[in-house]
């Protein structure tokens, strides 16, 4: 399964990488597959906490919030 967030102030690579290592640092060896045009982030395997892996991704600077 895979848990999807909207991400905010995401524009380039550098971008994501440091979306990358906030979700690693919560979920070592978690893919990662970002989408710059829509904002969405898709981690899997599937998150078992969404609200402090948004946390985490917020605190590095990129708002984020779980998609239902």
């Amino acid at each position: 399964m895979t848990t999807v967030f909207q991400v905010e102030k995401m524009s380039c690579n550098n971008c994501v990488r440091h979306v990358t290592k906030a979700i690693q640092t919560v979920q070592a060896g978690a893919q990662v597959a970002v989408d710059l045009a829509s904002g969405k982030v898709a981690v899997t395997p599937n998150v078992a906490d969404p609200a402090a892996m948004a946390d985490a991704i917020s605190e590095a600077g990129y708002p984020a919030r779980p998609v239902a």
